[in-house]
């Protein structure tokens, strides 16, 4: 999950499964910079099986890179990390130059004017964390926004993460045409596994 620019680099996450299980990143001292516990990632990539091996993967407010490292450190193909904050895109890019992340590619800007450049309807999954300061200000809308950009890159079958400061409720979720699959709160954070509403369960 991605916050607002600042200058320093602090901190680390740590990589919990796949080829690179246990590896370390450094992450930047961005003030808002939260990311996704290992508990939550854990049981995310329970949900999701442990080989995501052929799948393709968007980390669209990518932060610390730790759902997209997670993904390609599982076999996924192709993974993009979208970035706005200075700091952070060069610790994503160190990151991946460290790993040898060859499938990894990452893209500075705004996270909903990338996905609109991305193609449509041939990505497995979309990660979508973003900042909780930025979705309280915004209201519902950066959340609205961001699935609805997800809805036209999928395809058929796929899933979207989703982290919130609060649960969304089926009603919530049906109304934008998706379905929950599961559901986890840890803390303050409600992880949310999602599927469009017409597709097969994963």
């Amino acid at each position: 999950m991605t916050g607002h620019p600042s200058g320093r680099l602090a901190g680390e996450v740590r990589i919990i499964g796949g080829r690179w299980r246990r590896s370390r990143l450094p992450v930047g001292d961005v003030p808002g910079l939260r990311p996704t516990p290992d508990r939550v990632r854990e049981t995310l990539f329970n949900w999701l099986g442990q080989d995501l091996s052929g799948c393709r993967c968007i980390d669209a407010f990518a932060g610390s890179g730790a759902l997209g490292f997670e993904a390609a450190s599982r076999g996924a193909a192709e993974v993009v990390l979208i970035e706005r904050a200075a700091p952070l895109l060069r610790a994503l890019h160190a990151n991946a130059q460290r790993l040898g992340a060859q499938t990894v590619r990452i893209v500075a800007g705004d996270a909903l004017h990338a996905l609109a450049a991305l193609p449509t309807g041939v990505w497995d999954g979309v990660f979508l964390d973003p900042p909780f300061d930025d979705a309280r200000h915004g209201g519902e809308r950066l959340y609205a926004a961001a699935l609805g950009a997800a809805a036209r890159l999928l395809r058929a079958g796929g899933w979207v993460y989703l982290e919130a400061p609060r649960a969304w409720s089926d009603a919530d979720l049906q109304a934008l045409g998706w379905r929950l699959h599961r559901h986890l709160r840890a803390g303050a954070v409600h992880a949310h596994l999602l599927q469009r509403a017409d597709n097969a369960a994963p």
